[in-house]
């Protein structure tokens, strides 16, 4: 319902048969029994038939498709269920059993054409339950691949050259896709088994290939598969092997980079491991003619032998591994004990975590450590790695709730939206049920406490999780079991060796008389030698007495902490760090003390100093280099959090409170009005907040459509929640409750029901110091709506009523109209239809008193939704006509959209589905004109449900392909029902509440 709400209800799924599996049947003699030239029917292509060198006519589609279905399922046998699915979905005809009856009697007569004799049902019989083919009753190209392809493999092993020659065979039988010519089934399980089949053999004939050293003939089938799946990695893997063993290396690269960029934007991943290998070798010259394509072979998981688990194959896997630090020195005795508790996990009873809790004091290089042995041993773990930073010390910041950091595992896992439950509890049970017989490898970084870090811990074996800490996390030890590590400073050694791997060996000897000094003024801290080797390595003549004597003569700025060593000071490296930046940077580097993190981009910094953008980039690129900041993703700059206790204090030291308010102001400024800019592309409808301008120096971030302000939020949502926290602190009350409802329809549209109603309370609270009436109406129903969406509808009446008071009291009738469509709103969840459409007809009245027509005429065609929710299909379309009339006149192209689309529904349920073709097609003519990919996947995915409906699968297919392909690319909710329709197990009629 218009104004209330952006996503629907949504239908559930319907549960699909069994998928077949294809057959592995034997090649047949060349006659039957009977001396009859046998059948030889190819299915691999579009589909033929030939007798004695002669083509057979198959007869009509569905009888080919038939023929075709029990070549698939010759082994197991073929239900007249199955058949009926198959050829109809979930509409066949009253004659269906009948036709089906016919095909087989026809198929019989192709099979055995002698004149009639009994023996021909011995060819192909019914036994009660299922249709079989009779041994030998047939010959397929089918069978054909499949014997060959498993007698290659046996081959591969003793015989590559052998098995290259076997599998060369079996491809070529391919002529295209699976029944190409057969578009109805298009998407059957055993079709898309078989092509995966097919992939998996031409994978194994590349790997085959390396072996024996004959990999130009591969080349063909791997470009060929390449295209087929653009982003099957192993495939493009091998592809680049193949290409750089016969001499084309820069074709080689070029398949690696158009597949980087294809999984960056479509999926937003890194490429795997064996594709980045395959990367390397080929950048390092290193494949020759007899191949060097690392990893498993053709039948072994990245785990070790055996075939893939089906139940396994499409898991994601994550890896969230940061860089490791490239100069890691030192730690040895550590990795050692590291290493031992992975060997003693592979001994563990079922149900056992080993946990190691990495602790030290700050800057001792947990972290480091940490991430650096789990690259190390990344391979060991099949399934993914996940990392997150809970900022449990984090001074300027607050620790990650172990609920939020469970909701980004399952994101990280691609839980659909839809699949994630709305409690802390049920999430936590879901997470441990997908780790639950995996093998992966769990960093929680920087907790603050056991009870923060316990939550995130899986219940299943094989996990291990490294949990860094500054406390001792002593409960985790005593009640988890977990293995403590605990890190000291570096040894004089291992200082040394950091810097030389730094600075170089021989800039090391050549002064080994500072070199000592050096290391016990940076009190052997990782990070404070990191520092200082860094600004040693810019300025490479520079002796290092000088560091020396800049150390020595520092005075104390920051507080140490107590790593057992009073000398452990970093604040004398920062402070001669920060010293010898230029101006512009030395005041980037201390205002950056003002931002809450947990990172910034670079028109955020340049809000914050107040400076164009072209010199905050220049500043930040100075302060990375001086390794003050990390740039640990592209465009996103991060500190340590003992340098952003620094910068602050650095920030306090040297700007006047005027000047640290008005730089804080400019920095809620950049992100109020950009995040206010992005939620009105996101929905153009929604609420608008007066805003005050933005202060001068502000940079603003423009969005230039609907990817790029989801991607904004995505990336910049926990900060806005960090810098509304900050607001309020700082009492700067308007940007406390404006930030929150800034954030509304991203946390719908992603389903962050958690984070939506609490930054909501953060903005009323605002909103009440304020006294502001009208602020306090508009969070009231906002809280209204999340409320509502997490089914708490006693919660969210008490907030659409505390609204309607506030309308009330300031006259706006518009409010009280508003409110009501979410008391409507309400009402439709709890399927209450009649009176959901009373509050539409009240508000419908306001708007009519007030003479907004545009308001009208949405609220129109929600009065048509409350129609076809009842049944009453005739009233729908008058209200909807009405609607469509009402937006024409007025020229408001988005509303005529939707109304055309309520018609169509309405249509649809009357059984008038050309009708309800047509105003689909005169929705998306308009939804393309105005570039609304949202809206116009849901019209499409109604448009393939018309089609489907009105008996034309292949348009059918066809729009709910292209819906699936937006709703994929926005991450909606609604994807999977989508593909559920393609695979034919989600009925086609959707009903969505607008």
């Amino acid at each position: 319902m218009d104004g209330v709400g952006e996503h629907g209800l949504r239908p559930q799924s319907r549960v699909a048969p069994a998928a077949p599996v294809a057959t592995s049947g034997q090649r047949a003699p060349a006659h039957s029994d009977n001396g009859q030239p046998r059948l030889r029917l190819e299915i691999l292509g579009p589909v033929a038939a030939w007798r004695d060198e002669a083509p057979v006519a198959l007869g009509p589609i569905r009888q080919r498709a038939v023929l075709a279905l029990l070549a698939l399922y010759a082994e197991a046998g073929l239900s007249r269920a199955a058949v009926i699915d198959a050829l109809w979905s979930d509409d066949p005809p009253e004659t269906a059993v009948t036709m089906i009856q016919g095909y087989i009697t026809r198929i019989r007569r192709l099979l055995w054409p002698g004149d009639g004799s009994p023996a021909r049902g011995d060819v192909l019989w019914w036994d009660g339950a299922l249709y079989r083919l009779a041994p030998g009753a047939i010959d397929t190209d089918l069978a054909e691949f499949t014997e060959l392809a498993e007698c290659a493999q046996r081959a591969a092993a003793e015989d590559p050259l052998l098995a290259c020659q076997l599998y060369e065979q079996a491809v070529r039988l391919w002529r295209g896709d699976l029944a190409a010519d057969i578009e109805l089934l298009h998407g059957h399980p055993a079709v898309i088994e078989l092509d995966q089949r097919r992939a998996a053999v031409t994978i194994d004939y590349a790997t085959a290939a390396d072996v024996a050293g004959l990999h130009e003939p591969t080349v063909t089938h791997l470009r060929a598969l390449a295209s087929r799946a653009p982003l099957d990695e192993r495939a493009h893997a091998r592809l680049m092997v193949a290409l750089a063993a016969t001499g084309q290396q820069a074709s080689a690269l070029g398949v690696y980079e158009t597949l980087r960029r294809r999984l960056d934007d479509e999926l937003g991943v890194l490429p795997s491991r064996e594709l980045t290998d395959a990367h390397l070798l080929v950048l390092r010259d290193q494949i020759t003619a007899t191949g060097a394509m690392p990893g498993p072979g053709p039948t072994q998981t990245a785990a070790g032998g055996g075939d893939p688990d089906p139940a396994t194959a499409d898991r994601p896997v994550p890896r969230q591994l940061p860089a490791p630090v490239r100069h890691f020195a030192g730690r040895a005795d550590e990795m050692d004990k590291l290493t031992g508790l992975l060997d003693h996990t592979d001994g563990q009873a079922p149900g056992t975590v080993v946990i190691s809790a990495i602790g030290g004091t700050g800057g001792v290089g947990k972290t480091a450590l940490a991430v650096h042995w789990a690259h190390r041993v990344a391979d060991r773990f099949p399934d993914g790695q996940l990392y997150v930073n809970l900022r449990g010390f984090d001074p300027s910041g607050t620790p990650v709730a172990p609920a939020d950091a469970i909701r980004r595992f399952l994101d990280a896992l691609r839980v659909p939206v839809s699949q994630i439950p709305s409690t802390a509890e049920a999430q936590q049970d879901l997470y441990r049920s997908l780790l639950a017989g995996r093998r992966m490898l769990i960093v929680l970084d920087n907790a603050r406490d056991a009870e923060q870090a316990r939550p995130l811990l899986p219940g299943g074996l094989g996990c291990l999780v490294l949990v860094t800490s500054r406390s001792q996390l002593t409960s985790l030890v005593a009640v988890e079991g977990a293995q403590p590590v605990t890190l000291d400073l570096l040894s004089p050694a291992d200082a040394r060796e950091l810097l030389a791997r730094r600075l170089g060996p021989a800039r090391i000897v050549a002064e080994a008389d500072c070199v000592t000094e050096l290391t016990e003024l940076c009190a052997r801290l990782p990070l404070a030698l990191a520092i200082t080797a860094a600004r040693a390595a810019l300025r490479p003549n520079l002796p290092l007495a000088t560091l020396v004597n800049g150390l020595r003569e520092a005075g104390s700025r920051l507080d140490v902490l107590d790593a057992g060593d009073p000398a452990a000071s970093v604040r004398a490296v920062f402070s001669w760090s920060y010293r010898h930046l230029a101006e512009p940077a030395a005041r980037m580097f201390r205002l950056l003390g003002l931002h809450p993190g947990p990172d910034v981009t670079a028109p955020a910094a340049a809000s914050l100093a107040g400076i164009p953008l072209d010199q905050a980039r220049h500043a930040l690129a100075e302060l990375t280099r001086a390794s003050l900041l990390t740039q640990h993703l592209p465009g996103r700059f991060s500190f340590h959090d003992l340098l952003r206790s620094y910068a602050a204090e650095c920030a306090g030291a040297e700007e006047s409170q005027p000047q640290q308010h008005v730089a804080a102001h400019r920095m809620l400024d950049h992100y109020l009005h950009t995040a206010h800019a992005a939620a009105l592309v996101l929905h153009s409808h929604r609420d608008t907040i007066n805003l005050a301008p933005a202060q001068p120096g502000v940079t603003l971030e423009a969005m230039a459509g609907y990817e790029q302000a989801m991607a904004w939020f995505d990336a910049e949502h926990r900060v806005v929640l960090a810098v509304m926290d900050q607001a309020v602190s700082a009492g700067f009350d308007s940007h406390g409750w404006q930030i929150p409802l800034t954030l509304t329809t991203f946390f719908d549209r992603r389903g962050y029901w958690r984070s939506y109603p609490t930054a909501q309370q953060t903005a009323l609270a605002s909103a009440q110091r304020l006294g502001d009436r009208e602020a306090q109406a508009l969070v009231h129903r906002s809280l209204g709506h999340a409320s509502t969406q997490v089914g708490s509808y006693q919660d969210a009446v008490h907030h659409y009523e505390q609204a309607l008071d506030f309308y009330r009291q300031l006259g706006d009738r518009e409010g009280q109209a508003r409110v009501l469509l979410g008391l409507g709103f309400i009402h439709d969840r709890q399927g209450q239809y009649r009176d959901a459409l009373a509050h539409c007809l009240q508000a419908l009245d306001v708007y009519k008193t007030l003479g907004d027509r545009a308001r009208q005429a949405s609220i129109l065609n929600n009065i048509g939704w409350c129609h076809v929710r009842l049944g009453s299909y005739q009233d729908a379309l008058a209200y909807c006509q009405q609607a469509l009339n009402l937006h024409q006149e007025i020229g408001y192209q988005h509303g005529e959209a939707n109304a055309w689309d309520t018609l169509g529904c309405a249509h649809d349920h009357l059984g008038q589905h050309s009708e309800a073709i047509i105003c689909y097609q005169e929705a998306l003519a308009l939804l393309r004109k105005l570039d609304d990919r949202l809206l116009r996947a849901d019209v499409l995915t109604h448009l393939g449900d018309a089609h489907h409906s009105n008996g034309e699968p292949r348009l059918a297919r066809e729009a709910w392909q292209e819906a699936l392909a937006i709703a994929d690319d926005l991450e909606l909710p609604d994807a999977d029902q989508i593909r559920a329709k393609l695979r034919g197990t989600q009925p086609a009629m959707v009903v969505q509440i607008r």
